[in-house]
């Protein structure tokens, strides 16, 4: 009798990170190119799937109550800014930063404010001890009866904490330190972080308890640990600073709650991390006298417009190679607008070391400092101070053109308040699809407003070039 050949199917295999399927394994993902994220799944079950009792039944939406879903302050408004209100009953806050930046801080200060309204906290803490985290609440001022403090990195004990402390607010530090004790795998690992998160989630959505999990980033500046983490929590915070200056940003990248362009500014100071409810002072500069090489422009960090002052300083060089150094800017786009300088206004630098930077160690990513990096430093070349009370806001392109910008009545109106008089801006600058006139600023604002089609007539309405 012949023998019936059984076929056998292998496993296929799938990627942690991004879901990439693969018939055998490799050591890097063929979509996401991350390293040693591939793993084997189970042979599927031919089972199929049985109805079951549902927890819940199913109700129009109209008829559901919402009133469980509003958000509570935190008791930190810049805080509450990011977060759209405060923070939402049964949400879960992921919290991300290199080391040193402020993290445990900033959290230990929200869990004291939570409980100060009355709502009992739990601070886990897995790469502290208790006595440790104390000693930074009394430095902080963070001592409150309703505060409780655990030092933890067993997973099932700390489930075992919330069931005996009944928290409404829970603070987890971190992520990468708790193990899931049914999952196989160092902590900090690629299925622990997975394994831990998913069950948070599933404790906080079951029980109604708001939690802020503490996550680490890579080298990069990238969220440790799969890609899934981000999507399974519903808010995902970037908290980040110069290591040099005490300033603070906490950006949102995700949130279902409320926006996710809104940032928050805080100050590192002995004794915690305190509120800049108006960081404008800490970018720009204030000077006796005006001094060449210098212009103010107005960027915007999510929907905030806050007002930076480019500084600039030009000198001979002997070298074949005249230095171009940049800080807080971007050296290709200062490099463009040199060229453009050189190519389009008259203005030679190639024998010339060029050096820009901003104050206050703030970073400028977006191009509509263009306008204020030619200013400062043609400034420097000629030796002229422009008007203390003007700001340029504008993008410059390589045919010299001075580009439109998003946002310019919230700039405007910003340097207005703070005192500045007159503003070199786009000529072709639309405003909800009609023109924005020059006269329309003045009559609303206060400031005179020149309009620049090119670098040369921008020069010249700064009083540079004649």
């Amino acid at each position: 009798m012949a023998k019936t050949a059984t076929k056998t199917t292998r496993s296929p295999f799938h990627c942690t990170e991004c879901g990439w399927t693969a018939a055998k394994w490799i050591g890097r993902c063929g979509e996401c190119q991350a390293w040693g994220t591939v793993v084997e799944i189970g042979a599927p079950k031919a089972n199929r799937v049985v109805a079951s009792a549902v927890s819940h039944p199913a109700m129009p939406i109209g008829q559901v109550s919402a009133v469980e879903a509003e958000s509570r302050p935190t008791g930190i408004s810049e805080l509450d800014r990011v977060l759209g209100g405060g923070v939402v009953p049964g949400a879960v806050i992921l919290l991300a930063g290199e080391p040193g930046v402020g993290k445990s801080t900033l959290l230990l200060e929200v869990a004291a404010q939570s409980a100060r309204r009355g709502q009992r906290t739990l601070y886990v803490s897995g790469e502290e001890s208790a006595a440790q985290v104390r000693l930074r609440a009394g430095r902080t001022d963070a001592l409150v009866d309703e505060l409780y403090l655990a030092a933890e990195t067993d997973l099932g004990s700390v489930i075992g904490q919330v069931d005996a402390v009944q928290p409404t607010f829970l603070v987890v530090d971190s992520v990468q330190t708790m193990a899931h004790p049914e999952v196989d795998g160092a902590p900090g690992g690629v299925t622990q972080v997975r394994e831990v998160t998913g069950a948070l989630v599933r404790l906080a959505k079951e029980r109604n308890i708001a939690i802020v999990l503490v996550g680490h980033v890579t080298k990069e500046g990238a969220i440790a640990g799969p890609r899934m983490l981000e999507h399974l929590v519903d808010v995902v915070l970037a908290f980040d600073g110069d290591r040099h200056s005490g300033f603070r940003m906490v950006r949102a990248t995700k949130n279902r709650f409320g926006p996710s362009d809104e940032v928050g500014c805080f100050d590192m100071v002995d004794t915690g991390i305190v509120e800049v409810t108006d960081p404008t002072g800490l970018f720009v500069s204030r000077h006796a006298e005006p001094v060449p090489g210098t212009c103010v422009t107005v960027m915007m960090e999510g929907r905030r417009p806050l007002l930076a002052e480019v500084q600039a300083l030009v000198g001979p060089s002997g070298a074949p190679q005249p230095r171009r150094t940049t800080s807080g800017l971007e050296s290709s786009r200062v490099a463009m607008v040199l060229a453009v300088l050189g190519n389009r206004a008259g203005i030679k630098l190639s024998d010339m070391e060029v050096y820009v930077a901003t104050v206050g160690g703030v970073k400028i990513t977006e191009p509509v400092a263009d306008l204020a990096v030619a200013i400062a430093v043609a400034s420097s070349v000629m030796d002229k101070a422009i008007h203390p009370g003007l700001i340029a806001i504008g993008e410059v392109g390589l045919a010299g053109e001075v580009r439109r910008v998003g946002g310019l009545e919230k700039r405007l109106a910003e340097a207005a308040r703070l005192g500045f008089t007159k503003a070199i801006v786009p000529a072709d600058t639309p405003n909800r699809g009609k023109d924005l006139k020059p006269m329309d600023i003045q009559a609303k604002y206060g400031l005179k407003v020149f309009s620049a089609a090119d670098i040369r007539s921008a020069l010249l309405a700064a009083g540079i070039t004649s």
